[in-house]
């Protein structure tokens, strides 16, 4: 039975990834690639369409994998890298890199981002242990602000050093300008999902506390610095290749874990599934709403997970009454 629902499952994502590689604007169809009379349908599909389905699949599983591993770590199910300063601290450390040394690869422009969103998502959790939280809701308000600071002094840096329209590529999730070369980084997005698979157990033991876990034998410091460096590179890859994908960490592991609960054994690959496929989709509508132009990513999930997360509040609401 389960590996049925495997197979339906992945032949829903492959014809969402069919359909992503055939919309657009330049007309791609199945026989003129068959017959191989349309040269120029090849060119786009080879250096466009594959290489944007394929980085909208690994952003999508990835990111979506992380706002589970964040939520085990924090032990919150509001929390994801958009809402605990882990997508600002990625995007600092990019603007340092530019400002200091523009002329780096994109690789150790990477490294750098990681490191940046490593030392921001410690703090988040650092703050996390010295407050007293009254209320889950108290958890993604201070992801939040101490994201709203670090934005604040990314953008203040980039108006003094006229580096605002820069700031902008990575700002906002958008897909348009991936083309092959340009995206190989998320590969490394796809191990790193992977690597939080075969932690998926400790992942589970460190969601129930660190007293629990240390009872089942479990190093907890060790689980949460390997789940925040898999956060802080995932992130870093995706912001440095397309940007920011708010709120795909929040939606997704929430709709899992409401179906099949909090074992990640279990639930992980279809958080990476269900991920890949709604980023497949939120960019489809994006292309089609306004063709032959098109809304970026991040602003059909900001949408999404803006509404799902004030879903969650009134339903947490509720549940308390």
């Amino acid at each position: 039975m389960r590996v049925l629902k495997y197979f339906f499952a992945f032949t829903a994502l492959l014809l969402l990834s069919v359909a992503s590689v055939l919309i657009g604007v330049s007309d791609i169809s199945l026989s003129g690639l068959l017959s191989g009379e349309n040269a120029t349908a090849r060119l786009v599909l080879v250096e466009v369409r594959i290489p944007r389905t394929l980085a909208l699949i690994f952003a999508g599983a990835g990111m979506a994998v992380c706002g589970t591993i964040m939520q085990m770590l924090a032990r919150n199910r509001f929390v994801e890298p958009s809402t605990a300063g882990t997508v600002e601290s990625a995007g600092l450390g990019i603007l340092f890199v530019l400002l200091l040394a523009p002329e780096l690869p994109v690789s150790v422009k990477m490294l750098v981002a990681t490191l940046f969103a490593l030392a921001g998502t410690s703090l988040f959790l650092l703050i996390l242990s010295r407050i007293p939280l009254r209320t889950p809701l108290m958890v993604p308000l201070v992801g939040i602000m101490l994201g709203g600071i670090i934005n604040a002094i990314t953008t203040f840096f980039a108006y003094r050093y006229d580096m605002m329209q820069s700031l902008g590529a990575w700002t906002t999730g958008d897909f348009s300008a991936v083309l092959r070369g340009r995206y190989e980084l998320l590969w490394l997005t796809l191990g790193l999902t992977a690597l939080a698979y075969a932690a998926a157990d400790r992942f589970t033991v460190i969601g129930m506390g660190e007293a629990f876990a240390t009872n089942l034998g479990v190093n907890y410091g060790r689980v949460v610095a390997f789940g925040l460096v898999i956060v802080s590179m995932v992130t870093a890859a995706v912001v440095v290749t397309v940007g920011m994908v708010p709120f795909l960490g929040l939606i997704v592991p929430n709709v899992v874990a409401m179906v099949m609960g909090d074992r990640l054994r279990r639930s992980l690959p279809w958080v990476a599934i269900c991920g890949a496929g709604l980023v497949l989709t939120c960019d489809m509508v994006g292309r089609l709403v306004i063709a032959p132009f098109e809304i970026p990513v991040g602003n059909v999930l900001g949408v999404l997970g803006s509404a799902f997360f004030l879903y969650l509040v009134l339903r947490r609401r509720s549940r308390a009454a």
